[in-house]
């Protein structure tokens, strides 16, 4: 999806893989595998750095897990860079997964197409932290805390870019607009 708007996407795996980073996705998965990864391979302490930084961190899914500062779980172990409080698997099991349009703050009128895979929710919001989207009972679904996001969902799997370059002016990139067209020049790494 970064590459199809122009921006430079790099996979990260080690410490040094961080360095030059405009921005970094924590994307959805299994988010004690993604615990225990950033553990295994020293990537939890440079990750919380850069968000302390003020570098755009963007949590998708599980990446939200991670970048929340509790969780209702003992395991996996969040990164706290986030004043929220997030519940693993809200919505139940992998036959429970879903659909659903929602009014994203600041992408513009158009309803946003979301996808929620055994997803988690939002259930404490810190005073810093801006809610973006809700489900239709009240629940956080998409945050931010200055230079953080966080999606329930997966961004990813929709052709709808907006949140996509949303996150991309957070990390420097071109300013957001809702109905400009692909970005024409790669400008964030």
């Amino acid at each position: 999806m970064l590459r199809s708007i122009g921006a430079v996407a790099t996979e990260v795996r080690l410490p040094g893989h961080l360095d030059g980073l405009d921005g970094l996705i924590i994307p959805g998965g299994e988010s004690t595998t993604l615990s225990r990864l950033m553990s295994l391979y020293d990537l939890r302490q440079p990750v919380a750095d850069m968000a302390a930084a003020g570098r755009a961190v963007w949590g998708t899914c599980a990446g939200m897990i991670m970048l929340a500062s509790e969780i209702t779980e003992a395991d996996p172990i969040p990164l706290a860079v986030m004043d929220v409080g997030v519940q693993r698997n809200a919505f139940g099991r992998q036959v429970d997964s879903f659909e659903q349009d929602l009014t994203v703050a600041g992408l513009g009128p158009d309803p946003y197409h979301a996808i929620f895979i055994r997803a988690p929710v939002i259930i404490r919001v810190g005073k810093s932290v801006e809610v973006l989207a809700a489900l239709s009972d009240g629940r956080p679904v998409a945050v931010r805390q200055d230079s953080l996001l966080a999606t329930s969902f997966h961004p990813e799997l929709t052709a709808d870019a907006r949140i996509h370059r949303y996150f991309l002016a957070m990390a420097g990139g071109p300013p957001f607009d809702a109905d400009a067209p692909l970005i024409e020049t790669p400008r964030v790494r």
